[in-house]
């Protein structure tokens, strides 16, 4: 089959061509999920070498694992474990040696973009900048479901699966993070 025909391919059948062993499939499966992976793991964490290096590790997993997935149409919730899982790793790797510390003078310096037109772009890019540097504030076990609820749209249920917490948690945790968020975010909103 060539490289054209698996970019028509919904993203099903790509995950039971790389089941069996496709390996442009699982290229071109790749190729779409990556973006989105590093996107989550820059929610996570600010230091953009890492971000590269976990989203790397997160591809490498699920490429290798693929054929462990039994249910396809569970394959989101599934990446979305092995991307948690790599961050809890990534934390408890660096709390041993240092103490992630945010500098939030840096994320929060935000430099007019010059000859950014229209106004809205702008305006959207600073917020999304605000946002994220609001959330890097967070403590990670709130920050993790936050993200999984609403970047991923995750229901309690995967997300407590997931995160190998209790359904009642995943919401206070939830809650909490939005609280905190909303606090962080009041003189913009």
């Amino acid at each position: 089959m060539s490289k054209s025909k698996y970019k028509k391919r919904d993203i099903y059948t790509l995950i039971k061509f790389a089941q069996a062993d496709d390996t442009k499939a699982l290229e071109e499966l790749i190729r779409r999920i990556q973006r989105n992976i590093f996107t989550m793991f820059s929610y996570l964490t600010d230091k953009r070498q890492d971000i590269a290096d976990l989203t790397q590790e997160v591809l490498l997993k699920m490429a290798k694992n693929i054929k462990s997935l039994k249910d396809i149409s569970r394959f989101r919730p599934w990446l979305n474990q092995i991307v948690t899982n790599c961050f809890y790793d990534y934390v408890k790797k660096h709390a041993k040696y240092e103490k992630i510390e945010l500098d939030n003078d840096k994320l929060l310096e935000i430099k007019d973009k010059i000859g950014c037109e229209p106004g809205e772009k702008c305006l959207f890019s600073e917020m999304e900048k605000l946002i994220k540097a609001a959330l890097l504030t967070l403590p990670d076990n709130l920050r993790i479901v936050l993200i999984l609820r609403e970047y991923e749209g995750l229901s309690y249920e995967d997300i407590a699966k997931i995160t190998d917490t209790a359904l009642g948690t995943v919401k206070s945790r939830i809650s909490r993070a939005r609280i905190k968020l909303q606090q962080e975010l009041k003189e913009f909103i």
